[in-house]
């Protein structure tokens, strides 16, 4: 497939490394020529210096027998202008960034409707959305929800104390017999990855993802370790968008927030449309605005600017006092071995959030992606189609290679934890989890146009 990326951002960059390791045609533009030099020598890509608005750019980027272009600049006109070209240049998919609520509103539907973008994404609502998910699961770093809701993706990193640690997962599989309620998909250990077998022993400081049937959920939390207690008091450090809609969202669920917005201006544009949250002028990195708030009553504290250094600190500063799980969304990914090793309990990226939506229209046949900054295994929700390799034949016999898992299996909403007799129907939803270049072994294993 042949993808034009329009935007060498966090975003666009990070679209761009995942097309091009699955071999994808990739081609990226931007009018930053020092940032698609560094592109360039990172990644096996096409780069364009221009922009996504001028057709003779996007012609240079090699238009003509594209198949899809993905529009994700910061702005919000360059991303629709461009799939207005595309498509008019015959372009079949186009995605598009939109960040203006505006835009996205039911007003704006028409002209959504002019511009003929496929899919329209967005980073603060969905990074809004992954913190939620993990607000649910105290401890965990990582949560992935599949097959609407029947099953579980839940990352964490095991602390030496976690019940499930020194054991092997054979043996851990023996105890749960004859109906398994979770599977261990993959352990990141140091710089590597492994999509395990029955042999592994888990070791403390493990990144461990789990696949679990959803009524199992608080077991296996306590079983990595992890709280199982409902947040009641959040503290949002950052006023963005993104804070704005995961505070609306918690408040909705009964929970206490409490933002901090360094920006007089936009402080009192969120104390008037959030009229149930506390708006607190300041900057999030000011220890004495921060002890005024009282960090240790709080269950969470999640800093969400666009500054790395101050989301670190504050986070760092938060647990220092006693507030139970600090969340930093970081840009910069060279920082995530700074934050595991000083203690901050999770750290998001926009990027990933957004990577994974465009990940699953790439695929077409994929019902949900799942990607992770800590490692290049996925999970990958698949509806297996009937006439398709997999289609009423058993795990076992589908001679999977070492780098894939099936994990779960959603048959008319009900979940069970794949097993080597497991025999696979069509229509039957299956959570697999795989290294990047062996996606399309899955998709070729359980669809008939993979």
């Amino acid at each position: 497939m042949h993808v034009i990326v329009v935007g060498a951002g966090e975003v666009g960059s990070y679209v761009a490394a995942r097309l091009s390791h699955e071999r994808h045609n990739v081609s990226v533009v931007d009018t930053d020529a020092h940032r698609l030099r560094q592109l360039g020598a990172e990644l096996d890509v096409l780069t364009v210096e221009g922009s996504g608005t001028h057709p003779s750019v996007l012609s240079d980027a090699g238009l003509d027998g594209c198949d899809l272009v993905v529009a994700v600049t910061s702005r919000d006109e360059v991303n629709l202008v461009t799939s207005l070209i595309a498509k008019q240049r015959g372009v079949g998919n186009t995605i598009v960034r939109i960040e203006s609520e505006e835009l996205r509103s039911r007003a704006s539907a028409d002209l959504r409707q002019t511009f003929q973008a496929d899919l329209v994404i967005d980073p603060d609502h969905q990074t809004a959305e992954r913190i939620l998910h993990l607000l649910d699961y105290p401890g965990a770093s990582e949560i992935a929800v599949m097959a609407q809701g029947e099953a579980i993706v839940i990352g964490t990193r095991l602390e030496a104390d976690a019940p499930i640690v020194g054991r092997r997962l054979s043996e851990i599989a023996a105890e749960y017999e004859p109906d398994w309620e979770f599977m261990v998909g993959s352990i990141s250990r140091g710089e590597h990855t492994y999509i395990p077998r029955a042999d592994y022993e888990l070791m403390a400081n493990d990144l461990v993802r789990v696949v679990c049937k959803r009524r199992a959920r608080r077991r296996v939390a306590t079983l990595l370790g992890l709280g199982t207690g409902a947040v009641r008091h959040v503290l949002l450090l950052g006023g963005g968008r993104t804070a704005e809609i995961l505070a609306g969202r918690l408040v909705s669920r009964g929970v206490e927030v409490v933002v901090v917005e360094r920006d007089a201006e936009r402080a009192l544009e969120l104390a008037e449309d959030l009229s149930d949250v506390q708006v607190l002028e300041g900057d999030i990195t000011d220890a004495d605005l921060l002890e005024e708030t009282d960090l240790g009553r709080f269950d969470a504290v999640a800093a969400l600017t666009g500054e790395d250094e101050s989301n670190i600190l504050a986070c760092l500063y938060a647990k220092s006092v006693g507030a139970s799980e600090t969340i930093a969304v970081v840009h910069r990914l060279a920082l995530l071995s700074l934050l595991d090793s000083a203690g901050v309990d999770v750290a998001l990226s926009p990027r990933t959030a957004t990577a994974d939506g465009v990940m699953r229209f790439v695929r077409g046949d994929v019902a949900a992606v799942a990607t992770f900054l800590e490692s290049d295994a996925e999970v990958l929700e698949v509806e297996v189609e009937s006439g398709s390799p997999a289609d009423n034949s058993l795990v076992q016999d589908l001679k999977l290679p070492k780098g894939v898992l099936i994990g779960a299996i959603v048959r008319d909403g009900k979940p069970q934890i794949a097993r080597g007799r497991s025999r696979l129907r069509g229509r039957d939803h299956v959570v697999a989890f795989a290294t990047p270049d062996l996606v399309r072994e899955v998709r070729r294993l359980l669809t008939c146009n993979g």
